[in-house]
This record gives structure tokens, C-alpha cells and sequence, in this order.
């Protein structure tokens, strides 16, 4: 995908992946591979069952990155451990570097493999996306309990003003808008949900808001296939509401982002430890 002009800085990746990885990890590994040329090949929900990275066309190096970035969450790494290691793995592969490449239709094409800009976004994509995806697991966990969802916005000066118009605001944990804006909204989006019980939101003065008649999706066009001229589109969606001080606002979601990472995941753990109990 193509990357933000926002960058993470190392306070951000704690705030991001100073979490829990176990979630995160069972994420990782419950997914397949899939081979892909242009990261529009993709999108949304097909991250959820497939790891892949644009021109990476051997299911070896697929295997390579998935085990470096594994390893990234169960160590803690940071993206200088992370580069430092994986780095002269997919050099001694020969996936480095700007190089000619034959697609799955034979055409060459001179493209951008391997680079310590291309592993940094590898990396925060896909740590980002983990980490979210273990704490919707875990949050819908304790939905009983703390059934309202608060998107919280980190607000600086790298922030998106949609993202930061939308901190603050409160939905059941069951809105129909999650499906969509749960984090991550887009690369180096540093958003991220916490969960609230009704005495919390009572305490806080907070207001608990419905997407309904306020959602709506769109089709965008995410980029054109320089060999066919074909235009590719992609799906977002979006919310209208207001902000603080009564302004409208409107917030969507990037290209490849429309879905809330690890749909089912919850329930997939939950059947791992019903069948690790009966075993027992």
C-alpha cells in the first residue's frame, strides 16, 4: 500500500505495541499466505485470512517476513531489531533492492524490492494491525461488562483531523460501525479504542452515540494498472457526526483499511481453549 506521510515515532510505537502480544501473535499465525503484485490486489477483510507483501512471489520469503515479525512480537523488537535481522535474510534471498521482475503474466518490470523503508512500513503495518486485532479480541472478551467502545485519537500535530475529530467518541460495542473504523484507519494510523463500563461512562459525563443514518461507504479510486490502463477502486466507509463544539464532521477510513482487524478472532480463541480444556 502506499505509505502516509505521518511517520511513527518510537513514544507512539510504545503507546501502539506496549500491549500484551499473545492476541496479537494467535492473530498472526491463524492466517494463510497469498501472493500479490500491487498491494490493490488485497484489500480490507482478505488481510484477515492471508499474509502478504506486494512482490514478494515466493511463498519462502512470505514465510521469512511472517516468522521475523512473529518474532518482533514476541520479543518486543523494535524496528531497528526487527530491520537488523531480517535485513540480510532477504538480501542472501536476492529480494532486495530496485530489480527486474516477471509477473504471473511474464512481463518484466523494474520495481522496488527490499529496502529500509519498505520493512519499516512491513513492520508498522503489520504490528499495528496484530496488536488491534488481539485487543478487539480481548475486548469483546468483557463486552458484559464494559460494553461501550471510546476511540481515542493521540492528539499532536501529525494527527488526521478526522481522526482527531472522532476522539472521544462513544458506541456500543455492538454499532455496526466497527466493522469499519476500528484500528487501524490507515498506515501509521496511532488511534486506537478503549473499552468502558456504564458506571465509566456515567463517571465521565460521556454521551453514547448510534452510527445509525449516519453511516454511509463510498468507491474511490485507489490507483490505474500501468500495463492494462485498467483503474482499480477500493471501498471505504464513513461516519457524519458532530464534534465538541457542534461542527459537523466526516470521518472515513483510508483504501485497504475498511474492516476491523481480527473479525472472529475472539471467537476462534474461545474454541482453542474449549478444545485445550476438554484435553486436559
Amino acid at each position: 500500500m502506499a505509505t502516509s506521510t505521518k511517520r511513527l515515532n518510537p513514544t507512539d510505537l510504545q503507546i501502539i505495541f506496549g500491549l500484551d502480544p499473545a492476541n496479537a501473535i494467535a492473530y498472526l499465525k491463524r492466517k494463510g499466505y497469498a501472493i500479490t503484485w500491487h498491494w490493490q490486489d488485497m484489500l480490507d477483510h482478505a488481510h484477515d485470512q492471508a499474509f502478504t507483501v506486494a512482490k514478494a512471489i515466493r511463498l519462502d520469503l512470505l514465510s521469512e517476513i511472517r516468522e521475523a515479525l512473529e518474532t518482533a512480537l514476541q520479543q518486543g523488537q523494535t524496528l531497528k531489531q526487527f530491520t537488523t535481522n531480517l535485513q540480510p535474510i532477504l538480501q542472501a534471498q536476492g529480494w532486495w533492492g530496485q530489480q527486474v521482475i516477471v509477473d504471473s503474466q511474464g512481463t518484466g518490470e523494474l520495481v522496488q524490492l527490499g529496502s529500509p523503508r519498505r520493512l519499516k512500513t512491513i513492520y508498522q503495518t503489520n504490528l499495528q494491525s496484530a496488536y488491534m486485532a488481539g485487543r478487539k479480541a480481548s475486548m469483546e472478551q468483557t463486552a458484559q461488562t464494559h460494553p461501550y467502545w471510546m476511540y481515542i485519537a493521540i492528539l499532536d500535530g501529525k494527527t488526521r483531523p478526522s481522526h482527531r475529530a472522532l476522539h472521544g467518541h462513544v458506541f456500543r460495542h455492538d454499532d455496526p460501525i466497527w466493522a469499519s473504523i476500528f484500528p487501524p484507519n490507515g498506515f501509521n494510523c496511532r488511534c486506537r479504542v478503549i473499552a468502558l463500563s456504564e458506571a465509566a461512562v456515567k463517571r465521565r459525563g460521556l454521551t453514547v452515540v448510534s452510527s445509525q443514518g449516519r453511516l454511509f461507504t463510498e468507491t474511490v479510486q485507489v490507483g490505474t494498472n500501468k500495463r492494462t490502463g485498467e483503474v482499480r477502486n477500493a471501498t471505504v466507509s464513513g461516519i457524519r457526526l458532530k464534534d465538541a463544539q457542534g461542527r459537523a464532521i466526516t470521518f472515513r477510513t483510508d483504501p485497504g483499511f475498511n474492516h476491523a482487524p481480527g473479525t472472529g478472532l475472539a471467537e476462534a480463541l474461545k474454541r482453542k481453549q474449549a478444545i485445550a480444556a476438554q484435553e486436559a
